[in-house]
Order: structure tokens, then C-alpha cells, then sequence
């Protein structure tokens, strides 16, 4: 494996973390039905991800989860408990995709780059939630959870196709994120 394939491994692994920070399950079902399709080769310790029980366990989690984020007051529960799941999300769909890099490598980066993207991402878009739940009493969620699930649909196929670009993608969401966040925070204290 060449140089280039094992930065571009690398950065599916991130790019598909990050998607697993805007919803835990849906990036991992993707990943399974494009493994159990062919179109993706995972490491061998991960090859469970590319089987039907795989894609019918995740397909059930998928639902129930987009379907739990449109449910007042259940969404911010949901953020609480998907801060960690995004994490390991994030590290095993990283290292299911690095395959031949040597082990310590593959969980070093997988754990950093991975996991910290997921964690970053689920952080940015449940404090965005929890701003939203203040500020509207929870009818701005929705829209939240709409932009999230769209987010999480595509960024996965993006990074299959194209993952420096998938890449780019999470950066600018990330971004636009963080922006809104904060003129919401000012709008808060400017209605003090």
C-alpha cells in the first residue's frame, strides 16, 4: 500500500468519524451496506460490519435513533448519552477502514483522529441543541435534528467517494456551527 492510500484511508476513517458525531448509528450502517455490497474492504477484526445481522442490527438502531431525535426532551437525553457512543463510533468505524497500517498506528489515529473528531462534532451539535432548547423551548430542535440527520446521511457516502472532500465538508459544518452557536449565545446575553 502506498503512501497517498494510507493518508486516504486515514482520512475516510475521519471523515466517517465525523459523521458518527451528528448521528452514532446511520454513518455505521452505511459503512456496513457498503461493505456487505463489496464496495468497501474493511480490516479483518471489523468484517462483522459487512454482514446481514450487522446491517439488520444497525438498520433498527438507525431508526429508532433518527426517530428519538425528533421527540422533545428525549433529544437532549439522547445528546448525553450519544457524547461517548459518538467517540466509539467514531474510533471503529476509523479502524475498520485503516486497513494495513500497523496496529499501534492504526488505534493511535483511530482513537485521536477518530474519536476526537465524533466527540467534537456530537459536543458542537448538542450544545447547539441544548442553545436552541433555551432559546425556543425546543421548537427550533427540530431543525436542528434535520440538518444533523442530512449531515450524517451524507457525509459518510461523500467520504466513501471522495474523502478529502468529505473532509472539507465537516470542517465547513463544523464551522457554520460554531458560528451559529455563538450569535446565540450573544443574542442570549443581549436579551439580559
Amino acid at each position: 500500500m502506498s503512501n497517498f492510500d494510507l493518508v486516504l484511508s486515514i482520512v475516510l476513517g475521519v471523515g466517517l468519524a465525523a459523521a458518527t458525531g451528528f448521528r452514532v448509528f446511520l454513518p455505521l450502517l452505511i459503512l456496513s451496506g457498503a461493505a456487505y455490497a463489496g464496495q468497501l474492504s474493511l480490516d479483518e477484526s471489523f468484517a462483522w460490519l459487512g454482514t446481514r445481522a450487522a446491517l439488520i442490527m444497525l438498520s433498527t438502531a438507525a431508526l429508532v435513533e433518527i426517530v428519538a431525535y425528533y421527540v422533545p426532551g428525549v433529544d437532549n437525553l439522547l445528546d448525553t448519552l450519544a457524547t461517548p457512543g459518538a467517540f466509539v463510533a467514531g474510533t471503529v468505524v476509523s479502524a475498520a477502514v485503516m486497513t494495513d497500517l500497523p496496529p499501534m498506528v492504526k488505534w493511535t489515529a483511530a482513537v485521536i483522529a477518530g474519536g476526537g473528531i465524533a466527540g467534537f462534532t456530537q459536543s458542537i451539535t448538542a450544545m447547539l441543541r441544548a442553545n436552541s432548547t433555551v432559546l425556543t423551548s425546543g421548537l427550533g430542535n427540530p431543525v436542528i435534528a434535520t440538518a444533523e440527520l442530512i449531515a450524517a446521511t451524507l457525509i459518510p457516502f461523500l467520504a466513501l467517494a471522495a474523502p478529502l472532500a468529505a473532509l472539507a465538508v465537516v470542517m465547513l459544518l463544523l464551522w457554520l456551527a460554531m458560528r451559529v452557536r455563538r450569535r446565540l449565545i450573544r443574542g442570549t446575553q443581549r436579551s439580559y
